[in-house]
């Protein structure tokens, strides 16, 4: 798939800055944009049949989010996840995902585990590492929402965005699906049991374990 079918796709709705930045997100997660690419605005306002103004603001939702990078004369590019800010992600990730379970605990409804199971029954079959992503967020999203913490939410969201299209390639060539569906059905005993302190030792480490077998990654397969 590439950038103009993604267009093609979100304008038979309606032409909106969201709706590129969901376009221009993906493709970016999906590797249609390669880290340090140059984004030229003209070109994908041309794409989307757009001004180039909802592209600036959708450009401008991006670099919030820590994938673009606006320079003053050089346009936009694709942002470079580097080893330290990878890392510094994944400490930050623990901290709030950790509180995140420890408030949902408590509030999690039998609807809410059939939901979080449902979602790993169908990550047990996809094949797809955008598939297997989505479904990795929305079963961490379910046990979280209960909380009722939007803004810790939307924190934790944009952060999983971060290091998305780096866990993506990390997947492809690392057995990496396996463990984690292990760990993520652990997690979930946990929360049915209303173990917070278990729960919360092995969301850490599940976290962390991630976080360190990226770094290794980046580290890897940095320039030299």
């Amino acid at each position: 798939m590439k950038l103009n079918d993604l267009a093609a796709n979100l304008l038979q709705q309606r032409s909106t800055p969201d709706l590129i930045a969901d376009a221009l997100r993906e493709a970016i997660l999906q590797g249609i944009f390669q880290e340090g690419q140059s984004l030229r605005q003209d070109e994908i306002a041309t794409q989307f049949g757009v001004s180039r103004i909802p592209v600036r603001e959708a450009l401008r939702q991006l670099e919030a989010e820590g994938l673009v990078t606006l320079h003053l004369n050089r346009g936009a590019m694709v942002s470079v996840l580097t080893t330290k800010e990878a890392q510094e992600i994944c400490e930050i990730r623990s901290s709030l995902e950790v509180l995140a379970i420890q408030l949902a605990i408590p509030k999690l409804t039998e609807l809410d585990l059939e939901k979080a199971a449902a979602i790993l029954s169908a990550t047990d079959s996809a094949t797809d590492a955008g598939l297997w992503a989505k479904l990795n967020w929305e079963f961490h999203a379910t046990l979280y929402e209960i909380a009722d913490r939007p803004r810790l939410l939307t924190i934790i969201k944009n952060l999983h965005v971060n290091i998305d299209r780096y866990v993506r390639l990390q997947m492809a060539q690392m057995n990496y699906l396996e463990r984690s569906q292990k760990e993520h059905y652990q997690l979930l005993d946990a929360c049915r049991q209303r173990d917070t302190k278990v729960a919360v030792k092995l969301l850490k480490r599940h976290i962390d374990t991630a976080g360190e077998q990226l770094v290794a990654y980046l580290q890897q397969n940095s320039p030299k």
